[in-house]
This record gives structure tokens, sequence and C-alpha cells, in this order.
């Protein structure tokens, strides 16, 4: 069984461009992750291109629960966590397995 993680974020910054970088620095921070988090299956990350949707998405594959959970609290991880705190003013998730 393989579990999918997917989260979008809806950044705070009222200024597009200001939305705009803070989303690429997010993605690339998340993407930067592979073969840091030794649990992580597959993980792309990416910076809305479509008017309207929410700023930045991440879809992650991970063995199991256990590997989603160690992911989450990998050290390297909850540094992009903080970042991402710092920014955003909504999140939403989604687990499923595929």
């Amino acid at each position: 069984m393989t579990l999918r993680h997917v989260v979008a974020w809806k950044l705070a910054a009222d200024d597009e461009s200001t939305r705009a970088a803070q989303a690429k620095e997010i993605a690339d921070r998340l993407n930067a992750l592979v073969g840091v988090v030794p649990t992580i299956g597959q993980l792309r990350a990416g910076a809305n291109v479509v008017e309207g949707n929410w700023d930045v998405a991440l879809v992650a594959d991970f063995a199991d629960h256990d590997a989603l959970g160690a992911y989450a609290v990998h050290p390297a991880h909850l540094e992009v966590v903080a970042y991402v705190r710092s920014v955003v003013s909504d999140r939403v998730a989604v687990d499923f397995e595929v």
C-alpha cells in the first residue's frame, strides 16, 4: 500500500508578486527534501500557474503511515514547515491510499 499525501496552501501576502515568490520558495524547499528525507517515495511541489487557485501544492507518496510519520518529524522537513507557517494563511491536506 502506498500513502499519497496532498497538501495545498494559501499564502497570506496581499501582493501578488510576494505570493508568487513565496510559493516558489516553498516549492523549492519541499522539492529539495527528496534524497534528504529517506522515507519519501516520490515528492513534487509547485507554485500555482492558474488564476484563482491556491498558491502552492505538494503531492508526495510514502510506503505507509509510519513513513509519512517519519517525514513529518524529520528535522529537514521541520525547517521547511517553520518557513511555510511564517507565510501561509490557510492549509488543506488529504492523505489516501493508492
